[in-house]
C-alpha cells in the first residue's frame, strides 16, 4: 500500500490533546456519540468553509475515558484549500473546537508521513493512587484510586517479566484478524513525592485494552494478591485470564507518539503494515 498523496492534496501533520472524559473514544461513531474525530473533522469543515468533510488518520485510537496529551493525526487537504488558510488555521481551530480538545501544531507532513503506519513507538502514562483518603478532588478525572496499599517494588519487578516481543493474547481483546503480537520496550512504575504512582508504559503498538489490562495484573501484585512472576504467567498462557481486570479508563493517557528520521518513513510504514508472528511460530 502506497502513501503517496493524491494529486493537489497535501498531508498536514496534527499535534493534539484532549481530555477525554467527555468523549465516546477517538474514532467516529453511528448515532451521534461524540468523539474527538467527529469533533476536529466538523471544525475543520467550518473554517475552511468546506463542503467535503476531510478524514483523519490517528497514531493510535483511544477508547472512551482516555486522554491525549502528545496525540498525532494526519489529514489530507486541497492543495488550495491548505495554501489559503494555513497561516490562520490554527487560531481559527482554537476558536471553534471545543475546551476539552485542543490541536497545537499544524504542518506540512514529510513525504512518506502517515500519522498510523509511520510511528515507531507510543508512550502510555497510568496513574493511580492508594491515599487511604481517595484521589485529590482536582485529579479525579485522571487518576485511579486503588483502595490497597501499593508495593511499587514488587509491580517494577512484575513487570520486567513483561517486557520484549511477545504475544499479548492474554492481556488484549481479540479483534477479527487482528495480530495480538507486540514489543513492549518499556514498562515501570514510580512513585511521585504526590504519593500518585504512575506507569509508563512504551511499545511499538498496542492491541485493545493491552495497556489497562497489564495495569489490571500489576495492581494486583502490588496490593499482594498475586505474586511478582503471576503477570508474566499469565502472559506466557496467551488466553485471557478472569483474573486479569481492565482497569478505568481516566487513569490513562497517551503521552507521546515517535517516529523515525524523514529518510525512514517509507520503509517503517511498509514493515507496520506486516503481520508479525514469533519466530518459530506456525512451524509444529
Amino acid at each position: 500500500m502506497s502513501d503517496e498523496v493524491e494529486a493537489g492534496y497535501v498531508r498536514v501533520r496534527l499535534d493534539l490533546s484532549y481530555d477525554g472524559s467527555e468523549f465516546s473514544g477517538w474514532a467516529k461513531q453511528a448515532g451521534g456519540r461524540r468523539t474527538v474525530q467527529g469533533e476536529i473533522e466538523d471544525a475543520l469543515r467550518t473554517v475552511t468553509r468546506s463542503r467535503e468533510t476531510y478524514e483523519l488518520t490517528v497514531a493510535g485510537r483511544t477508547d472512551s475515558g482516555v486522554h491525549a496529551r502528545g496525540q498525532v493525526a494526519h489529514v489530507d487537504l486541497p492543495r488550495e484549500v491548505w495554501a489559503e488558510h494555513h497561516g490562520k488555521l490554527l487560531k481559527r481551530l482554537a476558536g471553534r473546537l471545543p475546551r476539552d480538545v485542543r490541536v497545537w501544531a499544524l504542518r506540512e507532513a514529510p513525504a512518506g508521513f502517515n500519522a498510523r503506519f509511520s510511528a515507531v513507538w507510543r508512550r502510555y502514562a497510568y496513574r493511580v493512587t492508594d491515599n487511604p483518603g481517595g484521589v485529590d478532588p482536582l485529579l479525579r478525572g485522571h487518576v485511579l484510586w486503588h483502595d490497597w496499599p501499593l508495593d511499587v517494588d514488587a509491580m517494577n519487578e512484575a513487570a520486567g517479566g513483561l517486557l520484549g516481543e511477545h504475544d499479548f493474547a492474554a492481556y488484549c481483546k481479540k479483534r477479527e484478524g487482528a495480530t495480538t503480537i507486540r514489543t513492549l520496550q518499556e514498562l515501570s512504575l514510580v512513585r511521585g513525592e504526590d504519593g500518585i504512582v504512575t506507569a509508563t508504559v512504551r511499545a511499538d503498538a498496542f492491541c485493545h485494552n493491552m495497556v489497562r489490562s497489564l495495569i489490571g495484573a500489576l495492581l494486583f501484585v502490588g496490593d499482594g494478591h498475586r505474586p511478582p512472576d503471576w503477570p508474566a504467567k499469565v502472559l506466557a498462557a496467551r488466553v485471557r485470564d478472569s483474573a486479569v481486570h481492565v482497569v478505568r479508563p481516566h487513569g490513562l493517557t497517551l503521552e507521546e507518539v515517535g517516529y523515525p528520521a524523514d529518510e525512514l518513513l517509507a520503509a517503517r510504514n511498509k514493515e507496520a503494515r506486516n503481520k508479525r508472528s514469533l519466530p518459530g511460530a506456525g512451524c509444529c
